[in-house]
């Protein structure tokens, strides 16, 4: 029994939280929030354990709530902590509380890699670096941009290798999450440095040339990627069977945008309404010359949920890829989300 502590109930943590808790193997602390709003109502709706800062115990109590202890006490019970902080705040957590306590952590997409604010020296993906993830002390676990690229990529260089001679990726995402309170505006915005191209090109060394624009949209990221070959590009439903059994990827037909897949998703009473995993788009793969287009849509949130599971696994318990991913997927049921999705977006 691996005792976890979540350090943050936002969109990351409450998903983190809600997901391990169905894990047998896994002791749920309790989670660590800083403050008093509707969230709170979901966490007392689990049975999460509540714990908060020490200066903020009493408000906690005085608004009614039961709380179990303060967020050091809930970290210095555990074996690890999935640190779900806002984006920034690992560091601080790291230096205030992990580094003292000499406890683990799993961080999120956010956070640095490298500077003075560095929380970790690696970056996870499943796809690609598990099995250099066991007893590892500090892993930031990808953002889901990055960990959806790592899920594409990484099969299709496994069938082609040298004979792609480059990728270029454009990055559509959302703006907020369905959940999330933030005015989204009526603006597209661009990224001059995006994080993701360095991101990715930690753990995967390749040609690589990503842009990123932020549309008003609460449904999913979506991703195209051109794919230069040296010689002529494969067909494409030869390019799509590489991904015919791929663990976190849909291929999908007749789907008209990403809001067709997110309410399917919430009408089938998926949690979150999150599938989990990228969806390959069959309507919008071209084919021409040297040249593979595909586009995909990446599940924003949910993405890295079940990769902090397969982290976790891979940290504390060494475990192969394979079994990890029967474990999570006994969780998630990706699997089956995938099957029915598939169904119900067919050609």
């Amino acid at each position: 029994m691996v005792k976890v502590f979540v350090n943050g109930f936002g969109n990351i943590g409450r998903r983190v939280a809600s997901a391990f808790s169905k894990d047998k193997e896994i002791e749920l602390i309790g989670i660590g929030k800083y403050s008093i709003d509707e969230r709170l109502d979901e966490a007392v709706e689990k049975n999460f354990p509540l714990y908060v800062p020490e200066n903020m115990r009493l408000k906690f109590k005085e608004a009614g709530f039961s709380v179990s202890g303060t967020i050091r006490e809930g970290i210095a019970q555990s074996d690890i902590v999935i640190d779900a902080a806002k984006d920034g705040f690992g560091f601080n957590n790291k230096i205030d509380l992990y580094l003292p306590l000499n406890k683990p952590a799993i961080f999120q997409g956010g956070e640095n890699r490298d500077g003075i604010k560095k929380v970790a020296d690696i970056i996870h993906n499943s796809r690609v670096n598990f099995n250099d993830m066991f007893r590892r002390k500090y892993v930031i676990q990808g953002s889901c941009n990055v960990s959806g690229i790592g899920r594409i990529m990484q099969p299709m260089i496994e069938k082609y290798g040298k004979e792609i001679e480059r990728y270029d990726i454009t990055l559509i995402r959302r703006w907020a999450d369905l959940e999330d309170k933030k005015v989204v505006k009526d603006s597209i915005e661009w990224d001059q440095n995006p994080h993701h191209q360095e991101d990715v090109k930690s753990f995967i060394q390749a040609k690589l040339y990503i842009e990123a624009y932020k549309v008003p949209s609460r449904m999913m990221h979506v991703h195209q990627m051109t794919i230069r070959f040296e010689d002529a590009a494969p067909e494409i439903d030869s390019f799509l069977e590489v991904y015919k059994n791929e663990f976190g990827v849909a291929i999908l037909s007749n789907v008209s945008g990403t809001g067709d897949i997110r309410m399917k998703a919430m009408d089938l009473g998926f949690e979150y309404g999150d599938t989990n995993m990228v969806h390959i788009h069959t309507d919008a793969t071209r084919k021409q010359d040297d040249t593979l287009k595909i586009v995909y849509s990446d599940d924003q949130t949910g993405m890295v949920i079940p990769e902090n599971h397969l982290l976790l696994q891979s940290i504390l318990f060494g475990r192969s890829k394979n079994d990890a991913y029967n474990r999570t997927d006994a969780i998630f049921d990706m699997q089956k989300k995938r099957r029915i999705l598939e169904s119900e977006f067919k050609g």
